[in-house]
């Protein structure tokens, strides 16, 4: 892909660095131009319109679409939409093999038209991560890891064959095999490098590292100053084939920090603290920058857990400067001297060096003092609900009543064992997820509690699932060197695994007897995980009560073992001298966790984990591939099928039309996230996705995850909808995913009434609330949706990530207007929805008609907004969907 365009305002300039030349696009130059005083733009917005001036050809991006950014500093907002074009892009292997499926499936259909499949290779350079498959089925004793790694491979053998095989085929695509860690952690330690370098003929260009990536916490890397942002799989791929990401020159939000934490307080506290005041103060769809003295009170580390979480507090990217803490990190982690020098100077050159005045103008600004920050924890449903770690108990007690369980103390004998299970017992302790185990601060924390605890005669309590799964192998070295790993091995928090697995709902299966015991008495139980995600159904399908804490207190809630106890008053247990032991008896100062930290993390660490990171373990090595540059698909695959969407494909375009007929797959609620919608989690038996396993010989032992499915849209289709948790109005009263076929009245299962409307030629929509497709950037919430047969959705307002993802899917996005939504109208999903205003083509975000006829004959017809945002997007939908659109842009 070429790395820039017309230079019409002649703004490439030459930076000398140690005898070497790099070409530079320079934001100095565009001032004196005519762009005017740029300097105190926000650090992301001058990274823009670095991208701009670059990329500007007349075209795809004009000199007024780089004016437009750099007069953004008068209004602080704008309604222009821009052409952004991305450094690389990242992937973990749950959003990315669907991505390479589709690849595969784009050069197969390359091949049908008459032209080369090998026309189809990312054009930006692709580092996929496989960290999203291991699951914690072995846990508590010295040869957890091994056993659960074991297991990954035997169960992921075809999607690995797959991996290796698209490693082989595709250019400009590189995979990180199991067992390194979590992307965005070896995106930060080691991928990232802040200023990012080009060939372009003879000469190298040097330009801000900038990514996308299918994973929404793709934003930690904003800690290190790289703007980067979740997209989906769809965004993605586009990304990969040379597309450029439109958007709206977005509102960048101001975060000023100030002072310092207090001692005893965790960088988790810090951003619980933060994902609430920013959730409250509302900055969907924004930029969030922070600045401010308190900059200099935080590791890069704590940056990143703050970059991190972005998602939930819903913005775009909650990105940091470059400044001295920077370079450190580079350092310590690694990087060559000359990168660490290239990145200095052109950050001082751009004028994106933060500077002790350091001081840009915002669309708006909110500001937070660190010394006011208390200990937290976040739940029972959602990472935006913090809790004061005083009032965990009385939330729980709540969650409790209104469960509608009355008799908070009663407890039931659990077989085979010594013990009852009480209401609110923790039954899942874990260290787990990027945002957490990228920081050595919190970990060595947690290892000091377990220390103490030890020391003090204390044990997990035994009915908790403890686990330890860091980010990076380099955890592993510094806990080891700091004496600590053998205390977390008593607690029963051995390492059980390198990457994604609580959070992302691979918690593995509780033991048999605790689970029946829960299901049986319709228990509340918990769980405390270290993680960023805790909403409803993900963390595992016997708890109720999921809730996110920093790494030192999962370890402390291991030991007390239940969450209707106050941690901060009652004891953790009886110590081995008979006296009761209290949290502070056992908790670290930050003195003690900064001279760890000072003397057990170390550059060397990181030089010798990542000298052989892309060779893998030997079960990743010993897989053998063909030389093929088209896929051999295996019919039989349960996990690698060859997707639909290309199947028929012509040459030219399809036509605009207007939407007749429709009916109601689902009414649903407000908040409704792509954990309700995308599969994720556990398969049960009796699902859909279940009986298709069933069917095809696979026992239930052998289900795995959707997550590890996800390149079998046979069974993503059928898991579309179907969490457990989700309520559909259309069958008051019933959980999962269950609607009404219509006229029948026949109630049944979401897939299988979405085969009797297709098979009926009757087109569908999803009827829903406010905040529609929050949660992760999940490419088959909207994949699923359009193979279930909906032709648009109607709601109150969308999560940015999934509203893109379903125009890219060929999906009408559709929002209410002026207070009218699906009460108002009182829907119960036996009406007849007709939209009309498309049929001779759409304009971005234009009004359009939907007339609904009810059961007894009468018509309302109401105005809504179409949610097609761009121009860009007209032509995905127009096409039938972004990846049709380029593939037939690049057989043209």
């Amino acid at each position: 892909m070429p790395l820039c365009g017309h230079d019409t305002l002649k703004t490439r300039r030459t930076l000398k660095i140690a005898g070497q030349e790099f070409d530079y696009f320079s934001l100095k130059a565009a001032s004196e131009a005519g762009l005017g005083d740029i300097s105190r733009l926000p650090y992301s917005m001058k990274v823009l319109l670095e991208n701009l001036l670059r990329y500007e050809d007349g075209r795809s991006v004009t000199v007024d679409d780089v004016k437009a950014c750099a007069a953004w500093i008068k209004d602080r907002r704008s309604d222009r939409e821009i052409a952004y074009r991305p450094a690389r892009v990242l992937m973990q292997d749950f959003t990315g093999v669907p991505a390479v499926v589709d690849l595969a499936a784009m050069r197969d259909a390359v091949t049908r038209l008459g032209g080369d499949p090998q026309k189809i290779n990312p054009l930006s350079p692709v580092d996929l991560v496989i960290d999203h498959s291991v699951m914690i089925d072995h846990f508590g004793a010295a040869d957890s890891l091994k056993k659960n790694m074991d297991l990954e491979f035997e169960r992921n053998g075809e999607r690995y064959e797959f991996l290796r095989w698209g490693q082989k085929a595709f250019r400009n695509f590189r995979a990180v095999p199991p067992g390194a860690g979590i992307c965005h952690q070896i995106n930060i330690e080691h991928l990232a490098r802040v200023a990012w370098t080009g060939e372009e003929g003879k000469r190298t260009l040097v330009y801000p590292d900038t990514c996308v990536g299918t994973d929404s916490h793709t934003t930690m890397v904003n800690g290190l100053g790289v703007l980067g942002w979740g997209v989906g799989g769809i965004e993605a791929e586009a990304a990969m084939l040379g597309q450029p990401v439109s958007m709206l020159i977005p509102e960048v939000v101001g975060f000023k920090l100030t002072g310092k934490l207090r001692e005893g307080m965790t960088a988790t506290d810090l951003v619980l603290t933060v994902t609430q005041m920013l959730r409250k103060k509302g900055v969907v769809g924004k930029f969030v920058e922070f600045y401010g003295s308190g900059l200099d009170n935080l590791s890069l580390a704590d940056r990143a857990t703050i970059g991190n979480m972005a998602p939930e507090y819903g913005a775009t990217c909650g990105i940091f400067p470059v400044d001295e803490e920077t370079l450190n990190y580079l350092r310590l982690t690694g990087r060559p001297e000359s990168q660490i020098e290239l990145v200095k100077l052109y950050a001082m050159e751009q004028g994106m060096w933060r500077t002790p005045n350091w001081d840009p103008v915002f669309t708006d600004t909110l500001e937070l003092d660190m010394n006011t920050v208390e200990a937290s924890l976040a739940g029972p449903k959602r990472p935006q609900d913090r809790v004061a770690l005083s009032g965990a108990a009385k939330a729980l007690k709540e969650v409790l009543t209104a469960e509608g369980i009355t008799d908070h103390g009663k407890g039931f004998a659990v077989p085979g064992t010594d013990y009852e299970l009480n209401q609110g017992d923790v039954v899942i302790a874990a260290i787990t997820s990027c945002t957490n185990t990228s920081n050595p601060s919190v970990l060595i924390a947690a290892g000091l509690v377990a220390k103490k605890a030890i020391e003090k005669g204390l044990k997990r309590a035994p009915w908790v699932k403890s686990s330890l799964a860091p980010g990076s192998q380099v955890v592993q070295d510094y806990l080891e060197k700091a004496g600590l790993q053998k205390y977390l091995d008593q607690l029963g928090f051995n390492i059980a695994g390198f990457g994604c697995t609580t959070c992302i709902g691979n918690s593995g299966p509780l033991a048999d007897p605790i689970a029946t015991t829960i299901d049986t008495n319709k228990m509340v139980v918990s769980a405390v995980l270290s993680g960023n995600r805790n909403f409803e159904g993900r963390i595992s399908p016997h708890v109720r009560a999921n809730w996110l804490a920093s790494p030192p207190l999962v370890v402390a809630y291991a030991l007390l073992g239940n969450m209707q106890k106050d941690i901060t008053t009652e004891p953790l247990g009886t110590g081995s001298d008979g006296k009761p032991v209290y949290l502070k008896d056992i908790w670290p100062t930050t003195a003690e966790i900064q001279s760890t930290v000072a003397s057990c993390v170390t550059r060397a660490m990181f030089e010798s984990r990542y000298a052989d990171v892309w060779a893998g373990p030997r079960q990743w090595q010993a897989i053998k591939v063909g030389e093929s540059q088209t896929y051999s698909w295996n019919n039989k695959s349960t996990y690698v099928q060859n997707p639909p969407y290309f199947v028929n494909i012509a040459d030219g375009a399809g036509k605009f039309s207007d939407i007749k007929g429709a009916r109601p797959l689902a009414i649903l609620g407000d908040s409704v996230t792509t954990d309700h919608i995308s599969p994720a989690g556990s398969i049960k038996t009796d699902s859909p996705a279940g009986k298709y396993l069933i069917a095809n010989g696979v026992s239930k032992a052998d289900f795995n995850s959707y997550g590890a499915r996800r390149g079998n849209h046979e069974v993503m289709m059928r898991g579309t909808f179907a969490n457990i948790r989700i309520k559909n109005e259309m069958v008051p009263g019933i959980e999962g995913g269950i609607t009404k076929h219509i006229p029948s009245g026949e109630v049944m299962a979401i897939y299988d009434a979405s085969m009797k409307y297709q098979a009926e030629k009757t087109p569908l929509v999803v009827i829903a609330g406010k905040e529609y497709g929050t949660g992760s950037s999940r490419d088959w919430a909207a994949k699923g949706t359009n193979l279930l047969g909906v032709k648009a959705v109607l709601v109150e307002s969308f999560e940015r990530i999934h509203r893109s993802n379903l125009v890219g899917m060929g999906v009408l996005p559709l929002q209410f207007k002026d207070g009218t939504d699906r009460k108002t109208l009182k829907l119960d999903g036996t009406e007849v929805f007709d939209i009309s205003g498309i049929g001779n083509g759409i304009k971005p975000r234009q009004d359009v008609q939907v007339t609904i006829t009810r059961a007894d004959g009468s018509k309302q017809t109401i105005t809504v907004l179409c949610r097609i945002d761009t121009a860009d997007e007209v032509e995905y939908y127009r096409h039938g969907g972004i990846l049709q659109y380029v593939l037939r842009s690049l057989v043209a």
